[in-house]
């Protein structure tokens, strides 16, 4: 490509991005009803007018704008872990939380296949509503002893677990506080309950302690929300730190699990086990069932009032159907893989810092990663990271870009999932790679 076509393209996708970034703006605006006219209302309900698909259009224009191919809604062939087919072609594959290696594991499928013989594929109505399956309250069981807590409940969605939960628990005049980088769910849900939303800088313990001297006074009761391991950026908390931060200003903590189960600590017992912290220190433990675990839903574990208040009143699961039993006993499987395969737990360890340390060694901005199951390579801008992950397909590689709004401009990214179940041979090749198509595309 010829320089001067190379600044049209740069100066198109910079006009396109503050496109998006208006139209972004424009859907967290405030509605005035007093400014708006007749015709402008009549727009009100079309959605072609609504400002969230003025944003899927924009970027649509983008990759049409700038010829760049969308590497989304790729159509995989099989089951999906260190490696993958798509379109008859197989590709080293780091899009998928297949961590280790779980999903399509033989005994897993075994077990799956066998509920679904005995159950059918659905548990067909709400478990207050139609009665349970001995196989889910074997996987909560089996969650709490994990936790080494009294109980735990199974929810169809992970990102619903958080927002029904936190939703049913707080309410206004209560606060609920969560870091800067925490997960859509977390913040939804806080929205949902109605409580005041306020955030405290990434991983940042001190500026959550100085605020809460604050403000904690102003409220009834106080949920600090923080991840075990965040799946942006694929670094920890310190959690002994946040649990006196807690105890100091008597709020409750949440800790979401999702991308630390299975990955954390030499049993895979997660961040408790990483950092060394009591069980009980943490008042709600969050999970899912769809990354280590090879299923799909999410789970809370504690104390069997909380759980007890969640089976009774939370929406999510009151109202929704049971856990699939198949999903079940899928995951109730694949729980037992990793308490009695730990070395899949130190395998998966083991890539993960060979992979960082390679992206290191090759000059590649790899963010705060601490190196387990989430390493980014940060490109600095949405059109960088779409045109990389495009060559990296090209090359045998399937990884996923991270755009604007799911992160700052300045932050978009490459963002690899590694699996216990990836060769060094693979993490080597893909490293070098990645080096050479940054190297070319500045």
């Amino acid at each position: 490509m010829s320089l001067p076509e190379q600044m049209r393209q740069k100066l198109a996708a910079k006009a396109l991005q503050r496109q998006l970034e208006r139209a972004g703006a424009q859907a967290a605006a405030p509605f005035e009803p007093d400014r708006v006219t007749q015709q402008e209302r009549a727009s009100l309900a079309r959605f072609e007018d609504m400002p969230a698909y003025q944003q899927v259009r924009i970027m649509r224009q983008m990759g049409t704008t700038l010829k760049v191919e969308s590497p989304f809604f790729r159509v995989h062939e099989g089951s999906a872990g260190a490696t993958t087919r798509i379109g008859g072609a197989e590709y080293i594959n780091f899009a998928n939380y297949n961590y280790l290696g779980l999903s399509g594991d033989a005994a897993v499928t075994e077990a799956a296949k066998q509920a679904l013989d005995r159950y059918g594929t659905s548990a067909s109505a709400s478990r207050m509503v139609a009665g349970e399956r001995p196989v889910q309250r074997e996987l909560e069981r089996a969650l709490a002893n994990f936790y080494e807590v009294e109980d735990c409940v199974a929810f169809v969605s992970g990102h619903a677990t958080n927002v029904t939960v936190i939703g049913a628990l707080f309410a206004p005049g209560d606060l609920v506080i969560h870091d800067s980088l925490a997960h859509n769910s977390i913040v939804q849900g806080a929205q949902l309950s109605g409580a005041k939303r306020l955030s405290f800088p990434h991983n940042d313990w001190q500026a959550l302690d100085a605020l809460l001297a604050r403000v904690r006074g102003e409220y009834r009761r106080v949920l600090i929300a923080i991840e075990g391991l965040y799946s942006m950026d694929g670094d920890i908390p310190d959690l002994a730190r946040f649990a006196e931060v807690k105890q100091r200003h008597a709020a409750f903590l949440m800790v979401d699990e999702a991308h630390a189960l299975g990955v954390l600590g030499a049993r895979g017992q997660g961040v408790r086990e990483h950092c060394g912290v009591a069980p009980t220190d943490v008042d709600i433990w969050m999970g899912t069932m769809s990354k280590t675990l090879a299923g799909c839903g999410g789970y809370i574990a504690g104390s069997t009032v909380l759980t007890d208040m969640l089976r009774h009143l939370a929406p999510g699961f009151l109202y929704s159907v049971g856990l699939a039993p198949a999903l079940a006993a899928g995951s109730l499987a694949a729980l037992g893989a990793l308490c009695a395969q730990p070395e899949r737990v130190m395998r998966l360890q083991a890539n993960g810092q060979r992979f960082l340390a390679r992206a290191r060694k090759a000059g590649l901005h790899t963010g705060t990663s601490a190196g387990y199951s989430v390493v980014p390579v940060i490109t600095g801008s949405s059109m960088k990271a779409a045109v990389l992950a495009n060559a990296l397909f090209e090359e045998g590689i399937n990884v996923q870009p991270i755009f604007y709004p799911a992160v700052e401009e300045a932050a978009a990214r490459l963002r690899f999932f590694i699996c216990s179940t990836h060769t060094d041979e693979q993490i080597d090749y893909t490293v070098d790679a990645v080096a050479r198509l940054v190297s070319t595309c500045r």
